[in-house]
């Protein structure tokens, strides 16, 4: 029994190991429950009485080593250099799904792209803005309900800081600080006080546009309608043009297509009229010209507004307007194929 403790005493000294695999083995050999110093154990109770403490003494002496030998190349092992320290253990697990854009950023890159190619450059603004840039420069009358806070969320009183109605508030920065020609679209995110249900949110997206020049007039602005529709509800888009009111432009007007659901023919998506409503558009007043410092005897201009949301619905007949945000990713994966 000594003679095989000692043996195994050897061995265990001189273990040696080239990977993790290597040092399991060896675990194994020595340690485990059929292992070398187990079945040394096992005998223990065949050695002879006046031998047991020395034998045992030895037999520990052996475990021990053995534990220590194998705890200090299984060290040596963790401490190596893997080569792979760039490895980013929090990242997500292979396959990574991949995602789609939202229907209203698809949407409001169509728009974007039509217009900018008739020239039409990008201008953006802040959300929170002042009641001169929101209202006052945009013609407003002090009793305008728009400046109520039951329809505009307001920041501060006195001076008076909104949550942007409209995207309006950068075409009159832009004016301000511009000499025409101006030729620029505003898309953003815009603000209202209104009641969240399927038709309406208290937060949407618009696109505006602003044109100013000389000799501009609503043929000019007639025909960049007619161009928007066709492209993107298609070439057999009709449009129409009914008299309205805004406090910014003079002559004003509401713009329907003809419905892209029906062809024009009656359905109860446009409510059988065969039109369906789509953006508010007019010539600048030129009160608004003068109040950004641009001269509406030399200069006229027309301007435009549409929600995205609107617009996103016509094309992919989305029919609660609640569901662009709330993340519902059954929702968005409808519209991987869509860009």
């Amino acid at each position: 029994m000594i003679a095989k403790i000692n043996q195994l005493l050897q061995e265990v000294e001189a273990l040696k190991a080239a990977n993790a695999e290597e040092l399991e083995a060896l675990r194994i050999k020595y340690l485990s429950k059929k292992g070398a110093i187990n079945d040394l154990m096992a005998d223990f109770r065949n050695v002879a009485a006046e031998q047991k403490k020395e034998v045992g003494m030895r037999l520990n002496e052996l475990k021990n080593k053995a534990q220590e030998k194998i705890n200090a190349l299984k060290e040596q092992f963790e401490s190596q250099d893997t080569g792979c320290d760039d490895i980013d253990l929090t990242r997500s697990a292979y396959p990574v799904e991949l995602g789609t854009r939202h229907p209203l950023a698809i949407v409001k890159n169509e728009i974007i792209d039509i217009f900018a190619r008739l020239g039409f450059s990008i201008a953006e603004g802040p959300e929170i803005e002042d009641d001169w840039h929101v209202f006052s420069a945009l013609n407003f009358a002090e009793d305008h309900p728009a400046r109520d806070m039951q329809d505009t969320f307001f920041i501060e009183a006195h001076p008076d800081i909104v949550l942007r109605t409209h995207t309006s508030s950068v075409q009159t920065r832009v004016m301000e600080t511009s000499q025409p020609p101006i030729r620029i679209i505003c898309p953003g995110r815009v603000y209202r006080n209104e009641a969240i249900s399927y038709r309406a949110h208290c937060f949407f997206h618009q696109v505006e546009a602003l044109y100013v020049d000389k000799d501009v007039s609503f043929t000019d602005l007639k025909q960049v309608l007619l161009l928007f529709a066709k492209e993107m509800f298609g070439e057999d888009t009709k449009i129409r043009l009914r008299p309205s009111y805004f406090p910014f432009t003079e002559p004003s007007a509401e713009m329907d297509i003809s419905c892209n659901i029906c062809g024009g023919k009656g359905c109860p998506f446009c409510k059988h009229t065969g039109w369906v409503e789509i953006l508010g558009c007019g010539m600048v007043d030129p009160n608004v010209l003068e109040s950004n410092g641009i001269d509406s005897k030399v200069y006229s201009g027309y301007a435009l507004g549409m929600g995205i949301e609107r617009i996103t619905n016509l094309k992919y007949q989305v029919k609660d307007l609640r569901m662009f945000s709330e993340n519902d990713t059954r929702f968005l994966k409808e519209f991987e194929a869509a860009y």
